[in-house]
C-alpha cells in the first residue's frame, strides 16, 4: 500500500514522504490515527504542488536545523552510572540520560530525537541526534561509574601451564568385544 505520510513517524519516516507498507498496518494504524493518506495520483498531486510552495520554507527549517547542529558538534559526555562487579550498569543508559547530560550542559534537546543503541556497560560509545531528515550530530559518550572512574581494564589471562602428556590409555578388551558385537 502507497501512503503519503502526514506526521512523522518514528522509524518509518518524514512528514510528506510517500512509502509503501504492509496493507494492514497503513489500513488499521497509520489511516486512522490521521499519520498518513493514501498516495493516489490527486492526493500525489497535492503533494507535489505543496512542495512547491514551501520550498523556501524547507529551505529556512533545514538551515535552521544546521544552525543547532553546529551547537552540538565537538560536545563529549562523560555519564555516570550505578554498576555492578565488573562493567555491566544496573539498567541501560538510554536517550533520556544523553538528553539530561546534554542539558547539564547547556544544550536543550528533545529525548525524542535521540537515537542510541542499548548502553549496559561501561566504556565509550556514540549517540546520534536528529534535528532533520537530512541533519544529524554524533554525539560521542563515556559511560563512567559512579566514583567517575573509567572501565577497568580487561585483566589479561595468566598464561596457561602446557598440558601435561599422559601415557596412553589401552582399550580394555571388554570394549573391543562391545564393539564386535555392536558391528555385526
Amino acid at each position: 500500500m502507497k501512503i503519503i505520510l502526514k506526521k512523522d513517524v518514528h522509524g518509518l519516516g518524514y512528514k510528506d514522504e510517500v512509502l509503501t507498507v504492509k496493507d494492514g498496518y497503513g489500513r488499521n494504524y497509520l489511516l486512522p490515527q490521521g499519520l498518513a493518506v493514501l498516495a493516489t495520483e490527486k492526493a500525489l498531486k497535492q503533494l507535489n504542488e505543496e512542495l512547491k510552495q514551501r520550498a523556501h520554507k524547507i529551505a529556512k527549517i533545514k538551515a535552521d536545523a544546521e544552525a543547532e547542529a553546529k551547537k552540538f558538534e565537538g560536545v563529549s559526555l562523560t555519564i555516570k552510572a550505578r554498576v555492578s562487579e565488573g562493567r555491566n550498569i544496573y539498567g541501560s543508559v538510554g536517550p533520556k540520560e544523553i538528553a539530561a547530560a546534554l542539558a547539564e550542559k547547556g544544550f536543550e534537546i528533545d529525548s525524542k530525537l535521540i537515537t542510541i543503541k542499548g548502553v549496559k556497560t561501561l566504556g565509550d560509545y556514540e549517540a546520534v541526534a536528529h534535528f532533520h531528515r537530512e541533519v544529524s550530530v554524533t554525539i560521542p559518550f563515556e559511560v563512567v561509574n559512579e566514583e567517575g572512574e573509567k572501565a577497568p581494564a580487561k585483566q589479561k589471562e595468566a598464561p596457561k601451564a602446557a598440558p601435561v602428556e599422559e601415557a596412553p590409555v589401552e582399550e580394555a578388551p571388554e570394549a573391543e568385544e562391545a564393539e564386535e558385537e555392536v558391528a555385526e
